[in-house]
């Protein structure tokens, strides 16, 4: 083999079109909300690991599970990197009618892309948390939050970090 490019090879290199069965796909017996996505700092210098806290609330009449989900977008990359990635996800369950808040830590690793050597860049990226991927059309309601936060300082190696 000789072209090692992933492009149109797997899901998160499809470019516009979308998998059949996308990662969280399913239905529920219950509804759920997504609610005040943080983000900590929301500018954080490019060795730095970010802080995001979400809250879920069950809204439906049933118990129930939902596996949250949280994606990051590069806003501009020096090489081509994925549409989005998944870089967190947990299962959670929820009495009816209740809510719980939720926090992840998104390391800095998992904002790095190849370029020859495993490398950190600064710029601007987005973050999605929900019960799907970003854009997915489903039967079941259920939205994605998103919020953007920025990279500061120059790019470097991953492993001068």
């Amino acid at each position: 083999m000789e072209n090692y490019t992933m492009e149109g090879r797997t899901y998160r290199y499809y470019g516009q079109e979308a998998p059949l069965y996308p990662f969280g796909y399913g239905l529920s017996y219950t509804t759920f909300q997504y609610r005040d996505l943080v983000l900590s700092p929301s500018a954080l210098p490019v060795c730095a690991n970010l802080s995001v806290s979400v809250v879920l609330e069950n809204t439906g009449q049933r118990d129930g599970e939902e596996v949250v989900q949280l994606y990051l977008r590069w806003e501009q990359s020096s090489v081509p990197v994925p549409r989005w990635q998944l870089v967190a996800f947990r299962r959670v369950a929820v009495p009816a009618s209740r809510e719980t808040k939720l926090s992840f830590q998104v390391a800095a690793e998992q904002r790095a892309v190849w370029a020859q050597d495993w490398r950190l860049e600064p710029g601007t990226f987005t973050l999605f948390a929900g019960g799907q991927q970003p854009g997915q059309q489903t039967r079941a309601p259920s939205e994605v939050l998103s919020a953007r936060f920025t990279v500061t300082g120059a790019a470097r190696p991953l492993r001068g970090c």
